[in-house]
This record gives C-alpha cells, structure tokens and sequence, in this order.
C-alpha cells in the first residue's frame, strides 16, 4: 500500500511538472525588459515581454506581439532553449505512459513485476532528463536576455518553468526511489525436502518431479 501510494504522488508530481513545462513552452512571458521604471515604460509604451516564439509590447491599451520566425538571426539562447523545452514536452509523453503502465492497478497481458519494475525504471529516468531540459533552458533564458537587452523582471512563463522543472525532479526521484528490487519469486533451485528417514535437508533437483520428491 505504502509503494502504491508513492507511485501515486510521484506520477501526479510529474504529470504536474510536465503540464508547467507545456504552459512554460507555449506562452511568451519568459522575461520583461524595460529601462526606466515600470510604471514610466508602461506609459511609454515600452514594456516588453519576450519569450520563446515572440516579443511583446506591453501597454494599458496594447498588447502587440511580434513573432520570432528569423531561425537564423535568432540569439543562440533562444534557439538552444526552444530546442531544449520542445524534447522535454516531447519526453513527458513516453515517460508519463511508461509511469501509468507500471502502476499496480494497470494489469496488462502477460505482465510480471519486472516488467513493471523496468517501465517504472525507464519512465522515472526520462522525467530526470525532461527536468534537467527545463533547468537548463529557464536558467540559461534569462541569463542571455540579461546579457543582451537588460532583463527587468521574471515573467509568468518561466515561473511556470521552474515549478514544472521542481515537480518533475520530484516525481522523478521518487518512482526512482520507490522500487526497490522486485520481490523474490520462489525458485526449485532453492527449494529443500525433509526425509523422515535421514532427518537431514536434501536439495531439491530442479527436473525431478514433486510426487517423487515428496518422501513424507
């Protein structure tokens, strides 16, 4: 019951995490750039907003974006964080249903608990590499918008990246945590029968049958 119920915390960790990921991905308020205050850019009409696919405009009356479809004049951060947060979203989706499939209340055909135990094993894995994807493109983001045009505050996109790269580290760690080695099956290489007669423990052999080797 105690594994089950970590299962369960560490799948919902994760497919919060991924969610974060998605929405980080999708929205375009990673970072606001502004050079005075903030009050004297919104009434200048300079307040901007800059994410992953375009730069914005912020004012009382606009919002105006700009998509950013020039690859190539592109700065390497932006490129190198696109890149990196499409393969963790990407990553989520095995990951998430190789986590659903070693639940113990998902039986599938000729399954076994090593089975499970390596889906588990494997989709723990690819929510860390999903985790670090996020690390690395909402650290390196804002560094490079900083460098090149003056970074005034964090936006809500990458807030939403980092409580999504935390929840799959979370989750990550605890599927990984949470299966030890798989329960011992019993084997007839270990299995012993007690004779009367000798009162000593004889090994059994493995080809023999069970009706011969019951001597009671």
């Amino acid at each position: 019951m105690a594994l089950m119920c970590r299962q369960i915390i560490g799948s919902t960790a994760s497919c919060a995490g991924w969610v974060g990921l998605i929405v980080a991905t999708a929205t375009n308020d990673w970072v606001r750039t502004c050079d005075y205050t903030v009050a004297t850019c919104v009434r200048m009409d300079e307040l901007g907003s800059r994410g992953l696919w375009a730069e914005c405009v912020i004012s009382p009356s606009l919002y105006h974006c700009v998509a950013l479809n020039q690859i190539l004049t592109l700065p390497a951060y932006v490129q190198t964080s696109r890149a990196l947060m499409v393969c963790a979203c990407l990553l989520g989706l095995p990951a998430m249903l190789l986590v659903l499939m070693s639940m113990p209340c998902v039986r599938l055909q000729n399954d076994s608990s090593a089975i499970k135990l390596r889906r588990s094993r494997v989709g723990g894995v690819l929510i860390l590499l999903m985790a670090v994807c996020g690390i690395v493109s909402t650290i390196w983001f804002p560094i490079g918008a900083h460098q090149s045009e003056g970074l005034m505050s964090f936006g809500f996109s990458l807030y939403a990246g980092w409580v999504g790269t935390g929840l799959g580290l979370l989750g990550g760690s605890i599927i990984l945590c949470c299966h030890g080695s798989s329960a011992a099956t019993p084997s007839r290489e270990n299995s012993f029968y007690y004779s009367r007669q000798g009162g000593t423990a004889v090994p059994l052999d493995p080809p023999a049958n069970h009706a011969k080797s019951a001597r009671v």
